[in-house]
């Protein structure tokens, strides 16, 4: 698989990185994206490749689940640096289909790490099934997975929003926050708050 990534870097320079030297000569010294994108660390969504966004653009913080903990220094630092330092426009948080963090809420599990970190997300669980009924249908599950996933969205926004740089930010109005999903089965991004 090393020798495949580095093939591939082979390509990327030969197709990419030497047809546009200014833009990647730019990047050498400094970096300024506009957008903190935070979403999953799912292999199948790569926030680069489905919003066509060039090198530079985005300021990526990726882990299970797009979660927005409360009280995480990692992610703390990635969003100060992003609001204060970057001077970032816009601050995603994306969700997607078929997360498997989000199956996981309904599953007992001996993991050490994954039910804790699932704790910042078990909200959006608890409110989908209180407002629906217990899904029968195959097709019930699978709206039901939905609403849960869009949920966590919501949640994770709530999240962002007890961040002091980000509440200062957006009610200053240098920031925007935005709630996008995207959809495995067509490709398609769209906003959802």
């Amino acid at each position: 698989m090393i020798d495949r990534f580095l093939e591939g870097n082979k390509k990327f320079l030969a197709e990419d990185f030497s047809k546009d030297p200014d833009h990647y000569g730019s990047l050498v010294s400094s970096q300024s994206p506009t957008v903190l994108w935070i979403g999953c660390s799912d292999s199948r969504v790569n926030p680069e490749r489905i919003t066509g966004a060039k090198a530079g653009e985005i300021f990526v913080q990726r882990n299970i689940g797009n979660i927005v903990p409360v009280h995480d220094w990692n992610f703390a630092t990635v969003l100060e640096y992003a609001v204060n330092h970057l001077k970032v426009d816009d601050i995603v948080v994306c969700g997607h289909s078929d997360c498997g963090a989000m199956k996981a809420l309904d599953k007992e599990s001996s993991d050490a790490y994954i039910p804790l970190w699932l704790n910042n997300a078990v909200e959006a669980k608890n409110r989908v099934d209180a407002r629906i009924q217990a899904p029968v249908t195959e097709e019930e599950k699978l709206e039901r997975k939905r609403q849960i996933e869009l949920e966590n969205i919501a949640v994770q926004l709530e999240h962002l929003r007890t961040y002091p740089p980000v509440r200062q930010a957006e009610s200053e109005g240098r920031v925007t926050v935005h709630g996008l999903y995207f959809d495995l089965a067509t490709g398609e991004l769209e906003k959802v708050y």
